[in-house]
This record gives structure tokens, C-alpha cells and sequence, in this order.
């Protein structure tokens, strides 16, 4: 559901991340995260033939009301107009709870992130949590959902946060198919307190979804975040292209492992990402363990 991106931990000196060597280091991690596919895929196959089937879209959709915990890296290589690279690992959950009455989804998402701080140097700590609240409902075959979201300045480092406390929207409105989902995500946020030294803050993001079912499980992915500062006017759009495999325990617990790398085709502003590899584990949690 956005991005924050974050863009999203292991303290590593970046110094070590040289234009030359970018391109061989994100075509090793794009290999790796394929091979883990793979192995992924044997595993699957080799289970007990009463497993449950996945259902491919519940797995995928981020308005499916089950209980969530997502482990994701964003890892940014190639950086425009930069030798530096960055990384942020996403802790992200998701859960469903009833206020009032009404039926909603509480999502958050705490970043880990190493970010270049200049002269070859970088620096790794918590980024600003990020949390928004949903209230879903349907309009025909549509699933919408809108809500409040806020910002907190949790950074345990400078550059890995704004300084800012901030709200603003989100909203999520996904078309559910036999062939897999399409839709988008939507974040508005705007700073209101903090550090009077840090600028201001006025984001706005939009995340594309798009996913295509195959058989046993398999999937194809786009879901690259478009990134807007509207504050200096800077923005990044990029283009994803990934895969993933969905598994099911007896217990009605989910498994969702994917992979895909982003490339930019539009960017304003110096350090931008150019090339990005976006990677993580979901697990979704039934409401009701499953007799």
C-alpha cells in the first residue's frame, strides 16, 4: 500500500559502492532474489497435495482484512547524478480492527534506512513512522478504501527522516479480476510541527498496482511508487516489472515472497533513484485459525 517509500540495513560504508561496481551488484541481488523464487517454487511443489490453493488475489490485495506483517527491502543502487547508493528495510503490518462500528484497516510502516551523507559516507538508523487508517466499501465491482494518515519524526538519524510531524490522506481503490488485481494507491501528506530547521514538507505519492496471475501460485508484478515533492518540485516515476510465488499452510496462513526491479523514465532532482530492486516476504494471518 504506498510507499513511503522510504525509500527503505546493515551498516556498510557506502564508499564502497562505486558507479563501475552498481551495475554487477544489482544484477547479483536481481539473480539471488530469482533463485530464491525458484527454490521457492520446489518447495511448493513438493508440499502435501491436500495444501490449500492460495487465492492469488486475497494474497495480493492490500485491502484483504486479515492480519499482516511485511518484510521488504528497497534497495537504490544507482542514484541520478550521484556515485552513492541507498537502502531501506520496510517493517510494515497491517490490522484489521472495528471502531465505532465500522470495519477498518490500521496500516504502518517503520523504515530502517541507510542514506548517503556525503563524501562517500553514509549513515543507518530508524526513518519516521508512518501510519494511516482506512475505512473500506464497495462502489460495483470496485473496493475503495480512504482515511487519515500521520507522520511521526521517529529518525534516530539526520538524513533518515524529515524532523516533521505531518498528516494528510490515503487512498486505495483496486478492481479484482479472475486474471489478478489492478488499482492504486494514493498518499497526500503535509508537514505541520517540528524541527523549525528542516523544510517543509508536502509529499505526494501514487502507487500503480498491478498484478497478473499464473498457475501454481506464481504471479507477475508492477507496483513501482511515483514519488512528488511538491514543496521543491522534484518527482521520481518509475517502472516496475517483478514476480512472486504465493504458498498456503493448512493453517490459513499466507506466504508471499517477490522480487522486482524499478527503472525510472522520469526524475527531477539529484539523487534520485535511477535503478531500484524492491523485494520482501509478506505473511498474512486468518482472522480464525482454520480447524
Amino acid at each position: 500500500m504506498r510507499k513511503n517509500k522510504t525509500k527503505r540495513h546493515t551498516e556498510a560504508p557506502v564508499n564502497e559502492w562505486r558507479t563501475k561496481r552498481l551495475p554487477g551488484i544489482a544484477c547479483l541481488a536481481v539473480v539471488r532474489s530469482i533463485c530464491l523464487l525458484l527454490s521457492t517454487g520446489s518447495l511448493f511443489s513438493q508440499q502435501p497435495a491436500q495444501a490449500p490453493k492460495p487465492d492469488l488475489n486475497a494474497a495480493n490485495n492490500p485491502l484483504t482484512p486479515m492480519i499482516t506483517i511485511n518484510f521488504q527491502d528497497q534497495a537504490a543502487p544507482l542514484l541520478y547524478g550521484s556515485d552513492d547508493s541507498s537502502n531501506a528495510f520496510l517493517l510494515r503490518g497491517v490490522v484489521p480492527h472495528l471502531l465505532g462500528g465500522l470495519p477498518q484497516l490500521f496500516r504502518f510502516t517503520l523504515p530502517v534506512s541507510t542514506v548517503p551523507t556525503g563524501a562517500g559516507n553514509a549513515a543507518t538508523g530508524l526513518g519516521d513512522l508512518n501510519v494511516f487508517d482506512l475505512f473500506p466499501f464497495r462502489v460495483s465491482k470496485m473496493e475503495l478504501a480512504v482515511g487519515p494518515q500521520f507522520t511521526f519524526p521517529t529518525a534516530t538519524q539526520t538524513g533518515t527522516g524529515s524532523g516533521k510531524w505531518q498528516a494528510g490522506l490515503a487512498g486505495i481503490a483496486i478492481a479484482p479480476r479472475k486474471w489478478g488485481l489492478a488499482g492504486a494507491l494514493v498518499t497526500w501528506q503535509h508537514s505541520f510541527a517540528g524541527d523549525s530547521s528542516r523544510p517543509t514538507q508536502n509529499n505526494l505519492a501514487l502507487q500503480p498496482l498491478f498484478i497478473y496471475n499464473l498457475k501454481q501460485g506464481w504471479y507477475l508484478r508492477s507496483t513501482a511508487t511515483w514519488n512528488f515533492d511538491l514543496a521543491r518540485g522534484y518527482f521520481v516515476i518509475p517502472i516496475g516489472a517483478g514476480a512472486g510465488k504465493i504458498w498456503i499452510l493448512e493453517n490459513g496462513v499466507t506466504f508471499n515472497l517477490f522480487a522486482e526491479p524499478q527503472v525510472s523514465i522520469a526524475h527531477s532532482g539529484i539523487g534520485q533513484p535511477q535503478l531500484q530492486l524492491f523485494a520482501g516476504l509478506n505473511l498474512q494471518f486468518p482472522l480464525h485459525t482454520k480447524k
